[in-house]
């Protein structure tokens, strides 16, 4: 049996719902890995510890624009690197604050209207598969 495809709407589901001004793109890097120096404890300094990352970000997206080309689109491939960056700029503290880095960082595209991060530490809990912390941030109406 092969699904049929609806030849009008669904009832409810008005056209306007996504247009150039409201839709909504969802750029994501999902189970990133990487050493962090990372930790508040002396056993954490001068040592670096995997971390596994996962960005979530919603994007306002202009239909008319993106054409086809990279550059008019929120590139998941410089995300990582961003991150990449923050890591190596030396040792944080909590994982609060490479989450709080991430979001900003990638609130930095105008594009990015929400980041929701999650930085966990594979290392830290030897009973637990991993710790951290979920955050969410949006850009700022300024």
């Amino acid at each position: 049996m092969t699904p049929q495809r609806l030849k009008k709407p669904l009832k409810g589901l008005q056209h306007s719902m996504v247009n150039d001004d409201h839709a909504i793109r969802r750029v994501f890097v999902r189970d990133f890995e990487a050493l962090a120096e990372i930790g508040v404890y002396d056993h954490e300094k001068g040592y670096r510890q995997r971390v596994r990352i996962n960005i979530d970000l919603s994007v306002h997206e202009n239909l008319k624009h993106h054409g086809d080309h990279i550059e008019n689109v929120v590139c998941y491939n410089q995300i990582v690197k961003g991150v990449e960056n923050i890591i190596a700029q030396g040792h944080i503290n909590l994982v609060e604050t490479l989450a709080e880095k991430i979001a900003e960082m990638s609130l930095e595209n105008q594009q990015v209207i929400r980041s929701r991060v999650r930085v966990e530490k594979l290392e830290a809990i030897k009973a637990a598969l991993s710790v951290g912390v979920e955050i969410e941030r949006f850009q700022s109406t300024d």
